[in-house]
């Protein structure tokens, strides 16, 4: 995770996100960006990332409406095409920002 001109950009490292434990403790540390620390500007770079599971989804889903109710601004950058095709198809890309890339992102928060 880096912080940069208030804008933070949390970055995947597993290729798969599919564990239930893992993800309520990602969940959580991704509320915690904007319960605690009050941040108000988050990338998601899912470069990394082969694979999310309905779970994950869902927990980004979560994610969103937390960051909408915080007044805060959320975009996912870097997501293939493969899963990108399922936002697609799940309308999910009507409720995210989504971007090609980090630099992409950066450039409109």
């Amino acid at each position: 995770m880096s912080t940069s001109k208030q804008v933070t950009v949390v970055t995947f490292n597993d290729s798969k996100i599919i564990d239930e434990e893992e993800i309520q403790e990602l969940g959580q540390e991704l509320y915690d960006l904007v319960d605690r620390e009050g941040l108000k500007k988050i990338v998601l770079n899912f470069g990394n990332v082969e694979f999310l599971s309905s779970a994950a989804l869902g927990k980004l889903i979560s994610f969103e409406k937390k960051v909408r109710t915080s007044k805060a601004d959320l975009i996912l950058t870097n997501i293939r095409p493969e899963i990108y095709e399922v936002f697609a198809i799940t309308k999910l890309t009507k409720l995210f920002k989504i971007k090609d890339d980090e630099a992409d992102a950066l450039a409109v928060l």
